[in-house]
């Protein structure tokens, strides 16, 4: 299948039917080792499985960012730039 001009794809209707997708559902893409996995959102999940969700994408993420050596604040300058607000004249 293609991704489309706005980055948009067409999940076959098989596969929407499996999981449940209809007009209006929420669904993640999930990056894992082997490339993207497509999830469905239940809407009533638990705090603890939205909990371990999000922290399954944290553990997935870490150690992805190298900010060769520059502390947070650091980072965020160089990313955003000066803050004006914080020069002292």
């Amino acid at each position: 299948m293609r991704v489309t001009t706005k980055g948009q794809v067409t999940i076959p209707k098989p596969i929407r039917d499996h999981l449940g997708i209809g007009p209006g559902s929420e669904v993640e893409f999930v990056a894992t080792d082997e490339g993207v996995q497509l999830v469905a959102v239940k809407e009533n999940l638990s705090e603890e499985e939205k909990l371990r969700r999000l922290q399954d994408v944290l553990d997935r993420m870490e150690g992805t960012l190298d900010l060769g050596g520059m502390t947070t604040d650091q980072y965020m300058e160089w990313l955003r730039g000066p803050r004006e607000d914080l020069n002292v004249d």
